[in-house]
């Protein structure tokens, strides 16, 4: 190109240069300080966009483990509640059996009956005790333990209440039942065992119920954690990559700042034409 003052091609390709690394370095310096690739629309909008329906999706994930665990804890609750009564059915049915012998007199099977009431009424306590956080899936009329199970809240598990109060539909045994006469021993002993194998039934309902519950907070975590990890794969930056490149634009800064500068010093060396 002709010398010319008033056009400088050397100069105007150093700025352009110089304007391209300082554009690089400050990239750079945002993911380095933010630690993602992708931090705003400019950067990235459909990816920005994806990620934020993924973390939509984790948070959805955080409410449906959140009511697991209240539901696997409820359900702890009523099967720890209903082995007690279990256990209790097992006393109720010793003391029965004693008082159903024929050659038992009336003040011993009189003393046992105490002890049978006693035993009996222990049932209504535990059963009206077995609640968590507003929720009895023991007592009559009782609630069913419910859980939501998909991000958008759409699906639900459900362990349908199981009444093991006294008379209810899986105790036989009436709250006024008594082995003070023979005959009343002997029906006692009748309805414990019926009991036995109903309350056994109900606590095999509630325990697959919350073994559902628990596989699927298994794979909700699962599905969170590796969600969480592609939202990272879409904007989390390279910091080693970042890094490096940082340092290689850093230098192309310096350089372009010298080219620059030698490029400005141009133009003077035609004053050097006129000195003579």
């Amino acid at each position: 190109m002709v010398d010319s003052i008033n056009t400088n091609a050397g100069s105007l390709q150093g700025v352009r240069s110089l304007q391209k690394s300082n554009s690089l370095l400050r990239t750079d310096q945002k993911e380095l300080a933010s630690g993602k690739k992708v931090n705003d629309a400019k950067d990235n909008a459909a990816i920005l966009a994806i990620s934020k329906l993924l973390e939509s999706d984790v948070a959805g994930l955080g409410s449906v483990k959140n009511s697991l665990d209240r539901a696997i804890s409820t359900s702890d609750v009523a099967l720890s509640a209903g082995q007690e009564v279990s256990s209790l059915l097992l006393n109720l049915k010793e003391k029965a059996v004693k008082a159903a012998d024929p050659g038992l007199d009336d003040a011993s099977r009189q003393a046992l009956n105490n002890e049978f009431t006693a035993l009996r009424d222990q049932i209504d306590s535990i059963v009206g005790s077995a609640e968590f956080n507003g929720t009895n899936a023991l007592k009559a009329g009782g609630n069913d333990i419910v859980a939501i199970s998909e991000a958008d809240g759409g699906g639900s598990l459900t362990i349908q209440a199981q009444d093991l109060s006294l008379g209810g539909d899986n105790v036989a045994l009436s709250a006024t039942q008594g082995i003070g006469t023979l005959a009343d021993a002997q029906a006692a002993v009748s309805a414990i065992e019926d009991s036995l194998v109903s309350v056994s039934n109900a606590l095999s309902e509630i325990g697959a119920g919350s073994s559902r519950l628990q596989q699927t907070k298994d794979f909700t975590e699962t599905l969170s954690n590796k969600t969480q990890e592609g939202i990272g794969n879409l904007v989390d930056a390279n910091l080693a990559t970042t890094n490096a490149n940082f340092e290689a634009n850093q230098v192309r800064q310096a350089l372009g700042i010298q080219s620059l500068s030698i490029a400005n010093r141009q133009p003077a060396a035609i004053l050097t034409l006129f000195q003579n």
